[in-house]
């Protein structure tokens, strides 16, 4: 099973996540799919690449919570009901 999560990078006290899609046996720094966006807490911004969320999101990966919440602000969900909704 795919999950997209967030993989922590950075230094001390400076900490970046990139948003990737990792099979679930892997450990937070394993070795990821494909990096799909990076949130950065601090400066509070996030780079999403929506076509390869959604494509993961078709595909059923399963989003943790936070990365639910980064996307949903991003939009990303608004998107994947308009793309549902052209093919049914």
């Amino acid at each position: 099973m795919v999950k997209l999560r967030l993989k922590r990078c950075g230094r001390k006290q400076r900490v970046i996540y990139r948003i990737v899609a990792i099979d679930v046996r892997s450990r937070r720094e394993g070795r990821d799919l494909r990096k799909v966006g990076f949130y950065d807490p601090i400066k509070n911004q996030t780079y999403s690449n929506v076509p390869a969320i959604l494509y993961f999101l078709e595909k059923g990966a399963q989003p943790t919570g936070t990365v639910h919440d980064i996307s949903k602000k991003a939009g990303v969900f608004k998107e994947l009901r308009i793309n549902q909704a052209k093919f049914h």
